[in-house]
């Protein structure tokens, strides 16, 4: 059974810092997509960055207002996927998912993915 689990969420003041991490078990972490997406109040769920691991190569993704200030990386050794979110903004707040593709090996938003963990609140205060 695919289960993932994220953690690592909080509340941190603009500008400030979070490593969400997202373990992962139940299939062989080898080739996969796992992405993170984010849902704030009254909004759509979100793709946010996503990783792709696929015949030993790696491809990433993110988010356009993220990028530069977010890192997706992933230890296969631990089957486990992080996101380092830096200079933290009030619009970052949300609670943030992970979810894994391991079918065609490429996130492609919300409806593509296969398996969901629960999700993490982050809270960034202004």
């Amino acid at each position: 059974e695919v289960q993932l689990q994220a953690s690592g969420g909080g509340l941190v003041q603009a500008g400030g810092s979070l490593r969400l991490s997202c373990a992962a078990s139940g299939f062989t972490f080898v080739d996969y997509a796992i992405g993170w997406f984010r849902q704030a109040p009254g909004k759509k769920r979100e793709e946010v960055s996503c990783i792709s691991n696929r015949d030993g190569s790696t491809d990433t993704y993110y988010t356009d207002s993220v990028k530069g200030r977010f890192t997706i990386s992933s230890d296969n050794a631990n089957n486990t996927v992080y996101l380092q979110m830096n200079s933290l903004k009030p619009d970052d707040t949300g609670v943030y998912y992970c979810a894994a593709e391991l079918g065609l090996l490429y996130c492609s938003g919300p409806a593509g993915m296969d398996y969901w963990g629960k999700g993490t609140q982050v809270t960034v205060s202004s």
